[in-house]
C-alpha cells in the first residue's frame, strides 16, 4: 500500500512539474486584443489568403534555395528547430516558414492526447496548418515590396533588432527571459505593433547580437520581393537509381518481403537515410497507400505500428527537404553493402533463414505495440543483427527522437555510462526463440495503453510483469550458462571479424539532452549497461516507436517508469559479469537511499545470479579491473576519437588536459553541463560536466540525491552534445592559466571573471562570427556526425 502511495505521489508531483515545463522559448507572441483590427490590415494592404507552395513569385531575383538557405540557418534554425522551436515556427524548412508559428507547446502537460502537428505529416497546405491553429509569419496579402515587410512577422522582427540591438553589458538584463520554462509570446501582425512596444529588444535573432549588414540586406531584399522559395537542387541520376532499386527490396510482394520491411520500417521511420554518392541529400522511409511509380500518398499515423487502414502498405523514399540540426541527426547510410546485408540477414537460403512467415500480424495494439509478437516468425539473431550493427543509431533514436526533451524524459539515467552488448551468437538458439514466445505476455509495452487515465493501475500491471520476466530471465540465463559451459568475456559482441566500432557507446546526459558516441569516453564511469536483444527492442518500442510526443501526462509517466525496470536490467546484466560476492555491494552503491520496494526489486533478480566464473578476478577493485579486461577484448573497438588520450599531442598538453579533467569537488558545481572551448590550432573541445546522483529510481527531488562532491568531469576533442551551454577560446599559451581558474572556482563571481577573460558570450558581437567557426571546425572534424548546433541553452552567464 505505501508503495502504491509513493507511485501516486509521484504521478501528481510530475503532472504539477509538467504544468510548469513546457517548450523553453522566448519568442514571439502575446495572444490577445490586436492592436490594428485585421479590417485595418484588409484595407491598407489587401485580404490575407494562405500562402501555398505552389504560389509562384515570378519577379523575385532571391530565392530560399539560392541566396537566404544558408543565412536562415545560420542565424536562425540555430533556436528554431524540432518539436522544441519557440511558437512551433521550425525553420528548418521553407515549408515551415510558409506554415508559420503556434502558441500551443508541443511539450506540455495534457490530461488528454494533443493535436499532432508534425510538419510534412499532420497537414498538407498553408490553409490546412491555419485551421490548426497556425498564423503567418510571411505576408500573405498583396505580393508588395511594402507589404511584404510591413505586413510580415519574420521582417518586423529583423527590423526590430536593428531598432533596438543589444543591450552593451556582457549579462543581458533579466528583461530578456531564457528559462527553458518561461512564457511564450507568439504575435501575429495584427497584435505586433503592442508586442514590440512591450518587448523592444525581444527582435529576432532573439537574446544574440543581430544579423550583419550584408545578412541583413539579403534577407530583408529577399523579403520584400516576396520570399520566393526558388528551385530545390535536383538530384543525380545515379541517386535516382538508387531509390528505384530500394523501392524494389522494400516492396517485394511475398509476406515474409511485407514483413521484413514492416521490420526495417518501424525502426528506421527517424532515420535520416541517404546515398554516399549524394552526401547532404537525405531521404525518409515512408509508408504510402500507393506503390512506386505513381505520386507518394503518405500515411500518417501517431505511431508508425498503427493501422495505416489500407489493404496494402507500401514503404516509400521521400526526400526530406529540411536542413540538418544536430538535436534530431541521425544518419543512415543506403547503399549495395546495406541492401547485401540485409538480404543475408533476412533471406538468405541457410539454416539460420530457413523460416516461413504464415500471416502478416494485425495492427490492433496489444499485438502492433509488442514486437515480440509481431516479429514471432522472424529470426531472433536476424533482428539483433539488423539493430546491432548501427547500435549507435539504434540507441540515438532514444537519445534524439521525440522523447529526448526534458528531465522527466531523461532523469532515468546517469549523466556518464558506457553501454556493451551481448554478442549475436549467445542469442541465437531455438531456445532462445522459444524463452521470448513463452514470456511475449512479460514483455508488454505501456504504448499499447495509449493515452491511459488510469496510470497507477497500469505501472503496478507493468510492475509485476517485468518481475515475472526477471525470474524467468534468471532461470534461463543460469540454465544457458550451464548448457554453454559460460564463455566468459565471449559473451559480449567485440565488433565481429570487421571490428564494428558500434560494439561499446559512451552515452552522456546534459542535464535535460543527451548524447550518444562510439566508443568508451573518458574514465571509466560509475555505473555500465551491457544490452541484448529483447532489452534493445523493448527501448527501441518503449521511447521512439512507442512514444507519443503528444501523448498526455499518464503516457509520459508510464514510459519514464518503464524505462527504470530496463534501466536496472542493463545495469544488472552488466553486475552478473562480476564477482558473485561484489555484486550486491557495488549494485547498492549505485541505488543508494532508494525506497524499500527499489531494493526488494533488485534482490529478487541478482539472488538468483551466478557469477561468470571463466572471468577471472586478481585484484581488490573488480570493476575497474573488469573494465580493463573490456578494453582489452574490445581492442581498437572501445577508441574514440574524442579520447584526450588518443590524440597525439605533446605530453605536456597531455598532462594538462589530465589535469583538467581530474578537477573535483566544489569547482565543478560552477560549470554549465557542456562547454566547448575552442583553441586555435588545436580545434575544438568539450568539457562535459557530469552530475552524480545517489540514485535515479524515483521521479523527483532530484535535487535531494545530488551528490556534488562525486560530480566529475569529461574533457573531449570534438563536439559532444546538441545544445551548447557555454563557448570558451583559450589561446593555447593561456592553457594553464585557464586551467587553474577553473581549479580554483569558488563562487558564481569567479566564473564570471573566467567568462570575462575566456568566454564568448550570447551578448559578445562576435558571437555570430565565433559560431560560424565552431560549425565550420565541427564539419571539417566530423563531417559524418556534424550539423547546426541548437543555441536554446546557452547561458547568460
Amino acid at each position: 500500500m505505501i508503495r502504491n502511495q509513493n507511485i501516486f505521489l509521484q504521478f501528481i508531483r510530475l503532472s504539477q512539474q509538467l504544468m510548469r515545463s513546457g517548450l523553453g522559448v522566448f519568442l514571439l507572441i502575446t495572444l490577445g486584443c490586436a492592436s490594428i483590427s485585421s479590417s485595418h490590415w484588409d484595407q491598407r494592404y489587401g485580404i490575407a489568403k494562405p500562402r501555398e507552395i505552389t504560389d509562384s513569385r515570378s519577379k523575385a531575383t532571391l530565392t530560399y534555395y539560392k541566396d537566404t538557405r544558408p543565412i536562415l540557418e545560420q542565424r536562425c534554425v540555430v533556436c528554431h528547430g524540432c518539436y522544441d522551436a519557440p511558437c512551433q515556427l521550425k525553420l528548418e524548412a521553407y515549408e515551415g516558414l510558409l506554415r508559420g508559428a503556434n502558441p500551443e507547446k508541443v511539450y506540455a502537460t495534457r490530461m488528454r492526447g494533443g493535436v499532432f502537428t508534425r510538419l510534412f505529416e499532420d497537414a498538407q497546405t498553408t490553409a490546412q496548418w491555419r485551421t490548426k491553429g497556425f498564423h503567418p509569419v510571411l505576408n500573405e496579402r498583396s505580393d508588395t515590396p511594402t507589404a511584404n515587410i510591413n505586413a510580415g512577422v519574420m521582417a518586423q522582427f529583423l527590423q526590430l533588432k536593428q531598432t533596438h540591438p543589444l543591450p552593451t553589458t556582457a549579462i543581458l538584463p533579466d528583461s530578456f527571459d531564457f528559462n527553458l520554462d518561461n512564457k511564450q509570446y507568439c504575435s501575429p501582425i495584427e497584435s505586433f505593433a503592442d508586442f514590440a512596444e512591450s518587448k523592444p529588444l525581444w527582435g529576432m535573432p532573439y537574446g544574440l547580437p543581430g544579423l550583419n549588414p550584408d545578412e541583413y540586406k539579403i534577407t530583408m531584399d529577399w523579403l520584400a520581393q516576396g520570399a520566393a522559395m526558388g528551385t530545390a537542387p535536383v538530384l543525380p541520376p545515379s541517386v535516382e537509381n538508387q531509390i528505384t532499386v530500394w523501392d524494389s527490396f522494400f516492396n517485394g510482394g511475398s509476406l515474409k518481403q511485407q514483413l521484413v520491411s514492416r521490420y526495417i520500417y518501424e525502426h528506421l521511420f527517424l532515420a535520416q537515410l541517404f546515398f554516399p554518392e549524394a552526401p547532404g541529400v537525405y531521404f525518409r522511409l515512408v509508408r504510402s497507400s500507393t506503390p512506386p511509380g505513381e505520386p507518394l500518398a503518405q500515411i500518417s499515423t501517431p505511431r508508425p505500428y498503427d493501422d495505416p487502414k489500407v489493404s496494402r502498405v507500401y514503404y516509400r523514399l521521400w526526400r526530406d527537404p529540411s536542413s540538418v540540426i544536430a538535436k534530431t541527426h541521425m544518419p543512415y547510410a543506403l547503399s549495395p553493402a546495406r541492401m547485401s546485408e540485409w538480404q543475408g540477414l533476412f533471406f538468405a537460403t541457410d539454416a539460420q533463414n530457413n523460416y516461413e512467415v504464415t500471416q502478416l500480424p494485425a495492427y490492433a495494439p496489444e499485438v502492433a505495440a509488442n514486437p515480440f509478437v509481431t516479429f514471432a516468425e522472424l529470426p531472433i539473431n536476424a533482428r539483433y543483427r539488423f539493430m546491432l550493427g548501427e547500435a549507435q543509431f539504434t540507441i540515438m533514436n532514444f537519445i534524439k527522437g521525440p522523447v529526448c526533451r526534458g528531465q522527466v524524459a531523461l532523469n532515468v539515467i546517469q549523466d556518464h555510462f558506457w553501454v556493451f552488448f551481448f554478442s549475436p551468437e549467445t542469442q541465437n538458439s531455438e531456445h532462445d526463440a522459444k524463452f521470448l514466445a513463452d514470456n511475449s505476455r512479460h514483455l508488454q509495452l505501456p504504448a499499447e495503453d495509449g493515452n491511459t487515465l488510469r496510470p497507477l493501475s497500469r505501472w503496478l500491471k507493468y510492475s509485476d510483469l517485468q518481475k515475472e520476466y526477471l525470474v524467468s530471465k534468471a532461470a534461463f540465463v543460469k540454465g544457458k550458462m550451464t548448457e554453454e559451459k559460460d564463455l566468459g568475456m565471449h559473451i559480449l559482441w567485440n565488433g565481429g571479424q570487421d571490428k564494428n566500432p558500434n560494439a561499446a557507446l559512451t552515452i552522456f546526459r546534459h542535464s535535460d539532452s543527451a548524447s550518444v558516441h562510439q566508443g568508451l569516453i573518458g574514465d571509466p564511469p560509475k555505473t555500465a549497461w551491457v544490452i541484448g536483444y529483447p532489452l534493445l527492442e523493448r527501448i527501441h518500442y518503449l521511447l521512439v516507436a512507442g512514444f507519443d510526443v503528444y501523448g498526455n501526462a499518464s503516457h509520459q509517466l508510464l514510459s519514464r517508469l518503464y524505462m527504470d525496470f530496463l534501466r536496472t536490467e542493463g545495469e544488472l546484466n552488466f553486475i552478473s559479469l562480476l564477482p558473485k560476492e561484489n555484486q550486491k555491494a557495488e549494485l547498492n552503491s549505485w541505488y543508494r537511499d532508494a525506497e524499500s520496494h527499489v531494493q526488494v526489486y533488485l534482490d529478487s533478480y541478482i539472488s538468483q545470479l551466478d557469477s561468470h566464473e571463466s572471468i577471472h578476478y586478481t585484484s581488490n577493485d573488480p570493476k575497474m579491473e573488469l573494465y580493463q579486461k573490456l578494453k582489452s577484448y574490445l581492442g581498437p573497438v572501445s577508441e574514440s576519437p574524442h579520447n584526450i588520450r588518443a590524440q597525439k599531442l605533446p605530453a605536456h598538453k597531455h598532462q594538462l588536459y589530465e589535469k583538467l579533467q581530474s578537477t573535483k569537488g566544489k569547482p565543478i558545481s560552477f560549470l554549465p553541463p557542456t562547454m566547448i572551448i575552442h583553441i586555435p590550432d588545436l580545434g575544438l573541445f568539450t568539457l562535459v560536466h557530469n552530475s552524480a546522483y545517489s540514485n535515479l529510481s524515483s521521479l523527483f527531488g532530484e535535487d535531494k540525491r545530488r551528490i556534488p562532491a562525486e560530480d566529475d568531469l569529461t574533457i573531449a576533442r570534438g563536439i559532444i552534445g546538441a545544445y551548447p551551454n557555454s563557448f570558451m577560446r583559450v589561446e593555447e599559451q593561456q592553457l594553464d592559466d585557464f586551467i587553474k581558474r577553473v581549479q580554483a572556482l569558488d563562487s558564481e563571481e569567479d566564473y564570471r571573471v573566467l567568462r570575462d577573460i575566456y568566454g564568448v558570450r550570447r551578448s559578445n558581437p562576435d558571437f555570430w562570427a565565433f559560431s560560424d567557426r565552431v560549425h565550420q571546425l565541427y564539419r571539417q572534424s566530423e563531417p559524418d556526425e556534424a550539423a547546426l548546433l541548437d543555441y536554446n541553452r546557452l547561458e547568460n552567464r
